[in-house]
């Protein structure tokens, strides 16, 4: 209907921008194309998700470490097919002050050829692996599509890169579907929902033998993809010459894996948990948990704001992340606005008469449901209702995603459904390359791969016509 308001989903691509900028969320008015400031608020809220991820690899014996942004040329240029991938994205330093550099470095867009010979001058023998390592640092790519703030950059500043070394390939086979697991608990944590394909073999990491990635569907149709695993065989190893003693006494190549996310995590995480009124943060990220806004009435602006300070303390006290907001110039409404701007999980409001019945009003930011309960039980109420709110969060995502994909037994049908932006679409395939590729010219969408969980697949080759031996992921993409 004509001057119908749209949707935060309708308008999507500028409520995004406005939503980071006006919840303090990162800043991308720098003066260089693709990147950002991580702008105090944000940065909190990056570092509580960047805690579940250390805490996940930590778990499972990974170890965290720091290598050098430089890669010397001839470093970098070592794995063929490595460089190829990445020749028209790395940044090159090409002098040291005024001094031309005998060696031009480039800015790591990834770290295989940092890491693998220094893992050469510390691997001796079978008793020295499986070395798991990771690190989180900044990458650089030189990104000539047009960016998008946290999604498509130039500086990824929170790119996490675990590389694994192992004494066979059944070890890093074993390696890669731990990484699977891990990051399945990472985005359940997240409350973002995704799908696990197999990448098609012309769209795998550079110098990998199989990829894996994980991807999500934003409200537009498009899907964004969130975190990858890949098998690196002995590509790396035989290139770098990374060898040890096996248990016969025999000299062979080690076997690696590398695995990584990056700040695309957090935009989907903002993403798929907004509407209109702005972000709804996970509770166990937000940077606060809980707001305390006081009601006040003239001549109890005191008691209330004493009552207020003492709900603070207490939950301090249970070390849940609260903040009072007894800002005198601003209305309670004002405030209201601010607080749902950015996400803040849960609400408590103390107005004169909740003083007097002893009594809190809590405000779901999911759904904004109020309830009320003694004071008493303020902590108790708190805990359970971020608990909710998590839990919603999740199953909400999760039935999104699940009401999107869809499958066709033909290319037109394909193609109507991406069209029509409805989200992800299964079509069955021969699984030969010229076939998976006519399938994303065709529809004008990219093949996210095949599903890693095999499902049965019926019907023939969207193409060909020959029998569909996968069901292959189809969509339009970030």
């Amino acid at each position: 209907m004509k001057g119908e308001r749209k949707t935060w989903k309708e308008k999507f691509s500028e409520w995004f921008r406005k939503v980071i900028s006006e919840a303090g969320i990162v800043d991308y008015r720098y003066p260089i194309k693709g990147c950002g400031v991580w702008l105090p608020y944000g940065f909190k809220l990056r570092r509580n998700v960047l805690n579940i991820i250390r805490r996940l690899l930590d778990e499972r014996g990974h170890e965290e470490a720091l290598f050098p942004l430089l890669i010397p040329e001839d470093l970098f240029a070592k794995e063929s097919a490595h460089i190829k991938g990445f020749e028209e994205e790395a940044y090159w330093v090409t002098h040291g002050g005024s001094t031309k550099l005998n060696v031009k470095m480039a800015l790591r867009p990834t770290s295989e050829t940092v890491i693998t010979p220094m893992v050469k001058l510390w691997v001796r023998s079978h008793a020295d692996l499986p070395i798991k390592i990771y690190q989180i640092v900044n990458i650089f790519r030189y990104e000539t599509k047009a960016t998008k703030p946290l999604i498509r950059v130039r500086e990824v500043t929170t790119f996490k890169e675990a590389h694994t070394f192992h004494a066979s390939h059944d070890d890093a086979l074993k390696q890669v579907h731990e990484a699977i697991e891990i990051y399945k608990r990472f985005f359940d944590e997240l409350c973002i929902p995704y799908v696990i394909s197999q990448r098609p073999e012309w769209d795998r990491f550079a110098g990998a033998l199989s990829s894996y990635a994980f991807d999500t569907m934003f409200p537009d149709g498009r899907t964004l993809q969130i975190g990858t695993v890949h098998d690196l065989g002995q590509k790396f190893a035989r290139a770098f010459d990374v060898k040890f003693e096996d248990i016969a006494g025999n000299r062979e190549y080690v076997w690696q894996t590398s695995y990584g996310i990056s700040e695309r995590v957090i935009a989907a995480m903002l993403t798929l948990h907004g509407d209109d009124r702005g972000l709804i943060l996970p509770p166990n990220v937000a940077p606060i948990q809980v707001i305390v806004i006081p009601i006040p009435y003239k001549g109890k602006e005191e008691l209330v704001n004493d009552a207020c300070r003492k709900i603070v303390d207490r939950l301090r006290g249970e070390r849940i992340r609260v903040k009072l907001d007894d800002r005198p110039d601003l209305t309670p409404g004002s405030k209201f606005y601010e607080w749902e701007m950015r996400g803040v999980p849960l609400r408590i409001e103390v107005g004169p008469r909740d003083v007097e019945e002893k009594e809190v009003t809590f405000v779901s930011r999911d759904n904004f449901e109020k309830l009320v309960c003694k004071e008493g039980e303020v902590v108790e109420k708190t805990k359970f209702l971020l608990t909710e709110i998590q839990k919603r969060l999740r199953e909400r995502a999760w039935d999104w995603l699940n009401a999107h994909i869809f499958k066709a037994e033909s290319l037109e049908k394909a193609k109507e459904l991406i069209d029509s932006g409805l989200g992800i679409v299964h079509v069955p395939w021969c699984g030969e390359r010229e076939c998976g590729l006519e399938i994303e010219r065709a529809v004008k969408a990219r093949v996210l791969g095949v599903p890693s969980a095999e499902e049965r697949v019926t019907g023939s080759c969207v193409v060909c016509g020959r029998e569909g031996k996968f069901l292959v992921r189809l969509a339009r993409a970030y």
